[in-house]
């Protein structure tokens, strides 16, 4: 799903808004989350999951082409991690062996 087919959703799930107000508070909500994690921030959202950041330290890396060693800078990395009831609601709507299925 992508952002725009998640605005479509909300404002069929809520007539009363406008499309544009849904994609505005997406919008809102999306970059409060992008502001929190930028001023190193931990954002965490009951029962959906948590959103951090995570410091690779610099190192050196390797030129896959060539062989020849390369720096690679230090860099932070957006990380999430789910909680636990949207595992549990996971496991339990989609059960193990079952086929995945994109909608």
């Amino acid at each position: 799903m992508i952002k725009s087919e998640l605005v479509q959703r909300i404002a069929e799930h809520n007539p009363h808004l406008y499309q544009r107000d849904v994609e505005n508070i997406v919008n809102a909500i999306l970059d409060e989350i992008v502001a929190a994690l930028a001023r190193g921030d931990r954002v965490e959202l009951r029962g959906f999951g948590a959103f951090s950041v995570k410091h690779r330290p610099a190192r050196a890396g390797r030129n896959p082409r060539t062989g020849a060693h390369v720096p690679v800078d230090q860099k932070s990395v957006p990380f999430f991690k789910t909680g636990k009831e949207m595992r549990e609601r996971l496991n339990r709507d989609n059960p193990a062996g079952a086929a995945d299925t994109d909608d």
